[in-house]
This record gives structure tokens, C-alpha cells and sequence, in this order.
């Protein structure tokens, strides 16, 4: 089973948002900036990510309409006149 991009990126979203808060964190603790200020990188990573994995996700053709097996209805055959025929 082979893995397409956007499955990849997918799968690592998860991390790259944790490795983001951490780096988050820690500046927060060396004192450089708040957390409070830096929080809204967390948003930017993760909009990348879901843009990086919709540019790289394979387009998949819509279904055709109509579906196979519905079409217009058979026209109208109307009943033959003087009713019984035999």
C-alpha cells in the first residue's frame, strides 16, 4: 500500500502542531516572547498544512449525472382502443 502526499502530510500534521506548541513554550519560558502573543502561530501552521495537503491531494472526477440507471422515464404508450383484443 503506498502513501499518496497528502496522506503524509496528514499523518503529520499532529506532530508538527506539538513540535510547534513546544517551540511555543519554550520561547514563552526563555523569557522572549508571551504565549499569549505567539499563539496565532499555531493557527498559520496549521492552515499551511491543510493548503500544502489540498494543493498536493489528486482531484477525483465527480460522478456522472445522472447516474447510470436514471434516465428520462420511457414515453407515454397509450392503451389500445376497443379495450379487450382477443
Amino acid at each position: 500500500m503506498t502513501a499518496s502526499a497528502a496522506d503524509i502530510i496528514q499523518a503529520i500534521r499532529g506532530p508538527l502542531m506539538l513540535i510547534t506548541l513546544g517551540g511555543l513554550i519554550a520561547i514563552d519560558h526563555l523569557g522572549v516572547y508571551r504565549f499569549g502573543v505567539t499563539w496565532p502561530v499555531l493557527v498559520i501552521v496549521f492552515g499551511l498544512l491543510k493548503l500544502l495537503e489540498r494543493m498536493v491531494r489528486v482531484p477525483v472526477a465527480p460522478p456522472p449525472y445522472p447516474p447510470p440507471g436514471y434516465g428520462p422515464p420511457p414515453p407515454f404508450t397509450p392503451p389500445p382502443p376497443g379495450g379487450r383484443t382477443a
